[in-house]
Formats: structure tokens, sequence, C-alpha cells
């Protein structure tokens, strides 16, 4: 019986610490303290080690702040609390208002504000678009801690912020860019500041339509279309292959276009939602492509026939605008990989690589391909000098008929 109870009591025991033990681990807020500094509520932030404490005071704006980042271990890492105007979670950094602390070997860390314009900043110093009083930051038992005041605009009750860190450059100890792992790429919420609760970003369906965004655009404008153009520039060298690779052609191009003005689609709805991020150089080229599209789409229908003396022509304007159109598609593609690197985190590199070689197994089919033909090709004339009565016609070394007599 003795032996029973003893084993209930151990029981119990190892339970009670296991519960002490969640419970201290869910609420570590709580047994924060500051020197001289007292908040009316505090948070538990769900990613890298971090919790906030503020005191919101919504008749005049005021939010007293402490922001603590645990796990920084060195003095070769930035720390970042920011606040998101735009009160959007997807991207929560553009455009967001900074509060950076950089530790130093020497002293306290150098507290500053930085206005973030795009992901690829290194929190240059500068103001911010609230009012900041008493920053000041603290490096301790490998714990970085923030403290600010700041006004925000009359009525608000809450805010989207987000918080980072990063390394230093080696050489002038400015901020890098932050790791893309998820737990960076999840380190932003909307914090009701009366209640005290928060919302998560939704997992990630505007990144879902990103993807496809990127993968109807890769598969069509970057994959097919050259694919499309290799069909036509080698397949009709062999005669057996008249006219099907013709119909080849067309179904590859035309199935391009409709996949890839699907993908424009996509690209103008996330812009559409993503309101302060511009990425001006891709939606121009993307909207060069598709005019270039339309173009070869309409001309398919103006084709001349083979005999006609303005079939020259047309040839000459079809493979100038189809080639222009695949370089621009390529190098777009690139563009698009690098608005990705900022959502995917190393998917990026994985994404890109595998594009490399795709492009790169098409460029080694093509000089494969062009060297065959010319064989072909010289054979060709080599064969129409021995028979005079079949001039060549200058397309791909096919003879012309026979002259009439």
């Amino acid at each position: 019986m003795g032996s029973m109870m003893m084993r209930v009591v151990l029981g119990l025991s190892v339970l009670s610490c296991v519960v002490v033990t969640s419970l201290a681990q869910t609420q570590t807020c709580k047994n924060q303290t500051f020197s001289n500094r007292l908040f009316a509520t505090c948070r538990d932030l769900p990613q890298l080690s971090a919790y906030l404490h503020w005191t919101y005071d919504q008749t005049s704006g005021r939010l007293d702040i402490a922001f603590k980042h645990a796990g920084i271990t060195s003095t070769n890492r930035w720390v970042a609390w920011a606040i998101n105007p735009r009160n959007s979670l997807d991207p929560a950094m553009i455009g967001a208002q900074a509060l950076v602390a950089i530790p130093q070997s020497n002293g306290s860390p150098r507290a500053y504000t930085s206005s973030i314009s795009s992901t690829s900043t290194q929190l240059e110093e500068g103001s911010i678009s609230y009012p900041v009083s008493g920053l000041s930051a603290t490096y301790q038992n490998n714990e970085v801690t923030i403290f600010a005041t700041l006004t925000l605009p009359n009525g608000t009750s809450s805010l989207v912020h987000v918080w980072q860190d990063g390394p230093l450059s080696a050489s002038t100890s400015t901020p890098q860019e932050h790791s893309h792992e998820l737990s960076h790429q999840n380190s932003k919420e909307m914090l009701d500041l009366l209640s005290g609760s928060s919302t998560q970003p939704a997992t990630n369906s505007r990144l879902k339509r990103r993807n496809t965004h990127g993968v109807l655009n890769a598969v069509s404008w970057g994959i097919l279309m050259p694919t499309g153009a290799i069909i036509a520039r080698y397949l009709k060298v062999f005669k057996s292959a008249d006219p099907a690779w013709f119909y080849l052609h067309i179904t590859c191009q035309a199935s391009a276009y409709v996949v890839g003005i699907s993908g424009f689609g996509t690209g103008l709805k996330l812009g559409s939602d993503s309101e302060g991020v511009d990425y001006d150089t891709h939606r121009t080229l993307a909207i060069l492509l598709v005019c270039l599209g339309t173009l070869q789409v309409f001309a398919l229908f103006l084709r001349p026939n083979k005999d006609h003396k303005f079939r020259i022509y047309w040839n000459v304007y079809h493979h100038l605008v189809g080639y222009a159109t695949i370089i621009i598609s390529v190098v777009n593609v690139f563009k698009g990989f690098e608005t990705l690197q900022n959502y995917v985190g190393d998917r990026y590199d994985s994404w890109k690589h595998a594009y490399i070689g795709i492009i790169a197994a098409l460029g080694a089919i093509a000089v494969f391909l062009e060297a065959v033909t010319w064989i072909i090709v010289l054979k060709r004339r080599k064969s129409d000098k021995n028979h005079p009565h079949a001039a060549a016609n200058g397309v791909n070394g096919y003879p012309s008929r026979p002259q009439q007599v």
C-alpha cells in the first residue's frame, strides 16, 4: 500500500512539474521584468524567440513598448521591430517603420529608426512616419531589448507589426538581408493593442498565387516558346516532317500564348492586391511580351502564301518578333525569380537552377540540331549542283519545282 502511495505521489509530482514547465513556456513574457518600467500588456510572439510588452493610451495614441529578442549570441547581428502603416501582412516588411538595434562589443547597442522602402534595404538610418521618443536598447544574457515611445494616429486600435534579425557586414557592420526561412517569413501579425489578441497571416494563399504565376509564365514564355522556335527552325529541314513540324510549331506557340496570358492575368491580380509593391521592370517586360505575342498571333492570320511577293517581308517580321519574344521571355523569367526570392526563401535557388538547367538543355539541343541542319543543307546543295534542273529555293536546302519548258 505504501509503495502504491509513493508511486501516486511521484506521478503527481512529475505531472505538476510538467504543468508548471508548460505554463512557464507559454507565459514567458509574464515572467519578464524591467527596471523602473512597467507595461500593461505583453505577448509571446510566435517566431524568433521574441516578446512584446506595451502600454497603450488610445486617446492620445501614446504607445510605450519594450521589444525583447532572445538568442542573439553575438554582437554581429542586428535586431528590428517595425510597424507597417499600410496594415498589410503581405509583404509586411515593405513600407514598415522600424526601430533597429545593433549590439556593440564595447557598450550598449546602437538604436535608431529606419523607414524600409524595399525588402533589399540595409536598414539605413532615417526618420520614420511616427513621432518617437525615449529610443534605447540593451544587450545582456544574449537578449536584445528595444525601448521606445511612439505616437500613433488618433483612434488606432490595431496595427501590423513585424520583427526580424539578421547578420551584419563583417567589414562595415551594416545590416545585411535577413534569412528567408519560414520562421523569418512568418514573423509578422496583426496585433490588437487593446485586447492583446493577434491575427496570424493567412498561410500563404497569396504565396500560392505567386507560385502559380511563376510556374505558368516560366512554362509558357520561358519553355514552350523556345521549344516552338526550335521545332520550326530544325524539324522542317527533314522532308518527312513536313507538314507535321508546322502543326507542332503552331500548337506549341499557341499553347504558350494561352498559358502565358493566364500567367499575365494572375500577375495583374497580384499587383492590384499588393499596394505599394512595385516591380517595374518585370511588369514592363511582361506587358511587352503580351504585345509581341499578340502581334504574332494576328500575323498568323495575315500570312501570305509561299509564292507571294510579300512573303519574304512577312518571314523577316515573323523571325525578328519571334526571337525578340524568346529573348525577353527568358530575361523576364529570371526577373520573376528575383521577385519570388523575397517570398519563397531557399526554394528560389533550386527553382532558378532548375530553369537554368532546362534552358541549357534546350540550348544544347539547338546547337546540335544547328550542326545537323547545316550538314543536311550542304549535302542538298551539293546534290543540286549535280542536278541543274532542281535549283534550290533557298529555304533549308529544299529544291524548288522543276521549271516548265
